[in-house]
């Protein structure tokens, strides 16, 4: 029996042509053995290279494929945003397109669905630089501090939104990838929406490189982090 009734997946995807073929087609091979209702959307946000393209392709040889293309490059962060407000289904997965994920793992998300409206995973044996651990860790530590959200991995992409709360909590207002989880669970969070988290593996990038923020970037999140939480509490 097939354990989801309806689900949208959706890839933020930016110069991934070595992975998303593959990405995608794992994860197709998955939402067939489990959902009865889904579809697929990638979000080519301004690729310079074959990525939209490669991605055409997917939709046009699968009609449960969407793809939604960013011209020019708009930023992670804008890519979710695209995601989560043209997924049709009444549950949303969101997934990087870089295969550091295990899709199958979405059964695990889905259990928590009885009880709660936003399940984010959290990665175990994260695949990252030091740098990266520890900033994820500050992000994740002053995001629970400041908005009581109480969870282990604040910018994990692996994550499962009720439609509705994207419903009760839009327009994101957030422009940095960053800056989206924390808004959406804050939000979710102040809305009385209830939110979960899993344990996901993580798995080291074998194609392709990651897009990290700079420093001014990192701090230009940071400011954005506390005129939320302003905007938020006051």
């Amino acid at each position: 029996m097939k354990e989801i009734p309806e689900i949208s997946v959706f890839f933020p995807a930016y110069n991934e042509e070595k992975n998303i073929g593959k990405t995608v087609k794992n994860t197709l091979s998955i939402l067939e053995k489990i959902a009865v209702k889904y579809e697929i959307l990638i979000i080519d946000d301004g690729s310079l290279d074959n990525t939209g393209a490669i991605s055409d392709k997917l939709a046009k040889e699968n009609k449960i494929i969407r793809v939604i293309h960013h011209k020019p490059n708009q930023g992670y962060g804008a890519a979710l945003k695209s995601g989560f407000t043209n997924a049709e289904y009444e549950w949303i997965a969101t997934i990087d397109a870089d295969g550091q994920f295990d899709f199958s793992e979405i059964e695990k998300l889905y259990k928590k669905t009885a009880h709660a409206d936003i399940v984010i995973g959290y990665r175990l044996n994260r695949q990252d630089s030091v740098m990266r651990k520890i900033n994820g860790w500050l992000w994740t530590f002053l995001n629970n501090l400041l908005f009581g959200i109480k969870v282990k991995d604040v910018d994990c992409a692996f994550k499962l939104v009720n439609k509705k709360v994207i419903q009760k909590i839009t327009p994101l207002e957030s422009t940095r990838g960053g800056m989206i989880s924390p808004e959406l669970l804050a939000k979710a969070k102040k809305a009385g929406f209830v939110t979960d988290q899993v344990p996901v593996h993580h798995y080291p990038r074998h194609e392709g490189k990651q897009t990290g923020a700079n420093l001014k970037v990192i701090i230009k999140s940071f400011v954005d982090l506390f005129k939320l939480w302003i905007k938020l509490s006051f």
